[in-house]
């Protein structure tokens, strides 16, 4: 355990920072996995909601911008290519 006080506060800010990539990272996986799994009229709402999930990790830290825009292009050439 940490013995100095910024050390203490550094496992602190850790924790909280690993909370929030974890929610952030589920929800993610979640969205992308609900565009995969959908299909027609589904697919193109579900990978709305992806798309807005996938920036806002960007925006957060968890995923660089570019590649939250490779996630994006690959999900939409993936539900076009199904609904084609």
């Amino acid at each position: 355990m940490a013995q100095h006080k910024s050390a203490k506060k550094r496992a602190r800010q850790s924790l909280k920072r690993r909370a929030r990539n974890r929610h952030l990272s589920s929800g993610l996986k979640t969205a992308v996995k609900a565009v995969r799994t959908a299909s027609g009229d589904e697919a193109l709402t579900a990978l709305r909601a992806a798309e807005s999930e996938i920036r806002k990790a960007a925006s957060k830290g968890l995923l660089s911008k570019k590649q939250a825009s490779r996630r994006v292009s690959r999900l939409t050439k993936a539900v076009h290519r199904a609904s084609a």
